[in-house]
């Protein structure tokens, strides 16, 4: 049995694609053109017809009348054989006009002249009654010679009608004519075709490279698609045309570059950016990966020139580098910290191996007297910050920033007339913000002071809140800043320690710039630097916020550097959740000792001694 044959399977057939649209515009332009120039040449047609036509009338009527008028003619009439004078008379003024045929007839109708003598005695074809009535007319009749276009008009002699002329062209002369004019109309509207199909192609060859060869509906749904990815991309777009103005610009880049919609068309040098953003972004090489600020940004700036045979412009993308920058600084913060709690937990383990071991030498007195001495040295910055810096963020920031500065030989003393409730600052200063500030100022001022004289290092600190004003001062003992170079510090990138620095000081100014404040930069008394900070506050506006700034601590959630538990020798040690002195648990299994801590306390464990960690002067915990 033979299986019945499979047949091939029919592919689907692919739709032909459209036409491009420089093809759409060249078959059209091509269809006009020659519409024109058809229309044009059937005018002119009928126009030199009609113009050929009315010459012909108008040769024929004057050589008529002229005729008509002449005496000679008037003369030969009265003899007794007009035709032996009109025929030679008539075929000269016939070959001198150019018309066709001169025919004179008696008033009857019957020639005296005739181009074909054949024809003279015979009467004449056509209408003569309104000439005998002394009317001068023109017509289209077919005579002896054909169709023509001729004139009659009467001979008048004493008031008295003695003959008629009659001066015709004929038609096919006349066609002859119109059709020599026709037919170098024909090769003008030919070479006019020719021209304009030429100059159409050239258009649309540039049209066809300019739209990719593209036709309408795909040129349509790429500019819907531009549209909708352009708005909805969040990172910033710009398009520089050849002349550096603002070809296109998306939202993302109107809100990292603080602009508004009259931006479009704009030069980039006239927008009133930073300069140093402004030169990246006219610079004709590539740029990747730059990072530049705006007033209240960050931002991480990549160019690419679009070169095509010529520069056409730019295409530049914009990335938001605030909120990571600040990230850096908190990681930054944290690894300060760190340190500070590892270096503060080695101290720590030092002392407690000592009142561990006056305890066995069973000198409790003196282990006692010891434990005191440093917690009484550890208390006295907590206290001091606790009591004038009600604000939490605030506050674990100082002293998290003064057991760095200890760490580096720098003293960092909070001035006398440091005074901030909890609670004047609103809830519109962001407590990352005073992070940024009061953190950056005194990163560098302790750098300063580190690197200036021998002399005592000492960074002094004032916080206060006055007349709705928050006021950050900062000074140091230093070397100050030489006034040439005040006008720089708070440009990205300037710095005296080197390359990969100096973003410090402009994160300070952009803060400073969101919450609409001011940053002052002048020599201190000691010789260093000193920067005044003022913020608008509104008091009682509500507190700042909260939030942990620096490392939050395990299990808790206390504001600031967080809680660490130092333990030694097997001592067991949990970490309060509170900001403020740590809660004392004296009369352990061996006598315990608890620290004050700065954020939370450590009780006592069976067999060893728990402490609290507190950042004081020299360090010690």
């Amino acid at each position: 049995m033979r299986l019945p044959r499979r047949l091939p399977r029919r592919l689907p057939r692919r739709l032909p694609r459209p036409r491009s649209l420089a093809g759409q515009l060249f078959a059209m332009q091509v269809v006009l053109v020659a519409a024109v120039v058809a229309g044009c040449a059937v005018f002119a047609y009928v126009t030199d017809r009609a113009q050929a036509d009315e010459t012909a009338r108008g040769q024929v009527l004057a050589a008529a009348r002229a005729m008509a008028d002449s005496p000679s003619v008037r003369e030969a009439i009265r003899t007794p054989d007009p035709t032996a004078v009109l025929q030679p008379y008539a075929e000269r003024v016939r070959h001198d006009t150019g018309v066709d045929f001169v025919t004179i007839m008696n008033p009857k109708g019957i020639r005296w002249t005739h181009p074909d003598p054949k024809q003279i005695g015979m009467p004449f074809l056509g209408r003569t009654a309104p000439a005998l009535a002394g009317h001068t007319f023109t017509e289209t009749y077919t005579g002896t010679l054909g169709p023509s276009m001729r004139a009659v008009t009467p001979i008048e002699d004493g008031g008295r009608i003695t003959g008629l002329i009659s001066v015709g062209i004929t038609v096919d002369r006349i066609s002859t004519q119109v059709t020599e004019q026709v037919r170098l109309l024909f090769l003008a509207a030919g070479a006019a075709l020719m021209l304009g199909g030429l100059g159409t192609y050239v258009v649309n060859a540039r049209l066809r490279r300019h739209t990719h060869g593209m036709n309408a509906a795909e040129l349509s749904r790429m500019h819907d698609y531009h549209q909708a990815a352009l708005h909805a991309v969040r990172e910033g777009l710009l398009m520089l045309d050849g002349q550096r103005r603002i070809a296109l610009i998306n939202d993302g880049g109107r809100e990292l570059l603080g602009l508004d919609d009259s931006a479009v068309g704009q030069p980039v040098a006239a927008l009133g950016l930073p300069v140093p953003l402004t030169g990246a972004l006219l610079a004709s090489e590539p740029r990747v990966d730059e990072v530049h600020m705006t007033r209240d940004r960050i931002v991480v700036v990549n160019t690419r020139p679009v070169v095509g045979g010529e520069r056409r412009g730019t295409v530049i993308t914009l990335r938001d580098h605030t909120e990571l920058q600040a990230l850096s600084g908190e990681l930054d913060s944290e690894r300060g910290f760190t340190q500070a709690l590892r270096s503060q937990a080695h101290e720590a383990a030092n002392r407690l191996h000592t009142v561990v071991s006056l305890i066995e030498l069973d000198r409790v007195e003196q282990a006692v007297e010891f434990a005191t001495a440093e917690l009484e040295l550890a208390q006295v910055l907590t206290d001091r910050v606790v009591g004038a810096v009600a604000e939490p963020v605030l506050a674990a920031l100082l002293l998290g920033k003064a057991a760095q500065a200890n760490e580096r030989g720098v003293e960092l003393v909070l001035a006398d007339d440091s005074r901030i409730d909890d609670g004047v600052l609103p809830a519109s200063l962001p407590a990352r913000d005073l992070v940024t500030i009061l953190g950056n100022l005194i990163d560098n001022a302790v750098d300063a002071a580190g690197g200036g004289s021998a002399g005592a290092a000492r960074v002094t600190v004032t916080a206060l809140v006055e007349d709705g004003v928050l006021l950050l001062g900062v000074r140091d003992t230093g070397a100050g800043v030489e006034p040439g170079d005040r006008a720089e510090v708070f440009r990205s990138g300037w710095s005296t320690r080197g390359p990969g620095r100096g973003l410090g000081l402009a994160l300070v100014q952009q803060a400073v710039h969101r919450a609409r404040g001011t940053v002052e930069l002048s020599q201190g008394p000691e010789g260093g630097a000193e920067f005044t900070v003022r913020l608008p506050v509104t008091p009682g506006g509500g507190a700042s916020g909260g939030g942990a700034v620096g490392g939050g601590a395990p299990g808790g959630d206390a504001v600031g550097a967080g809680a660490s538990s130092a333990g030694a020798t097997g001592a067991g040690a949990s970490s309060g959740d509170k900001f403020g002195a740590g809660a004392s648990s004296a009369g352990a299994t061996d006598g315990g000792v608890a620290g004050a801590g700065v954020a939370g306390g450590g009780a006592g464990g069976a067999g060893g001694a728990g402490g609290g960690v507190s950042w004081g002067r020299g360090g010690s915990s």
